[in-house]
């Protein structure tokens, strides 16, 4: 599925933002001009990817620190432990589009038992 998610020019470098689906995606546009989509939600705890501190290829958690390659989703940092879904990106006529990856998402427990007990 290709979502649109805003205009290249809309979304300042070394800025991300949101899309409020389910589960959320984070996009990144970074000092250098790429833009990556990663899952917004760290696996470590229930925090915004989207609002933690954006450093060349890096994300890290505003909440304990833990950092995600944009590039791979690999975590680097504990207290997280399993990287989160990476998406593919495509820029068509100045519009950022994703592709939603099919893999499983890795939730963070908190979420992750909440929804395996029906209360989602």
């Amino acid at each position: 599925m290709m979502i649109p998610v805003c205009r290249l020019v809309d979304l300042p470098r070394g800025e991300a933002c949101r899309l409020d689906i389910d589960p959320p995606v984070s996009v990144f546009h970074t000092d250098d001009g790429e833009v990556f989509a990663i899952d917004d939600t760290c696996t470590h705890q229930d925090a915004s990817l989207a609002d933690g501190w954006l450093e060349g290829g890096e994300v890290e958690c505003p909440l304990h620190a833990s950092k995600f390659d944009l590039r791979t989703g690999a975590v680097d940092a504990p207290p997280a432990k399993r990287p989160v879904r990476t998406h593919e990106v495509f820029i068509e006529g100045g519009v950022i589009h994703v592709r939603l990856s099919t893999d499983a998402p890795n939730l963070p427990p908190c979420i992750a038992s909440r929804l395996a007990g029906g209360l989602a």
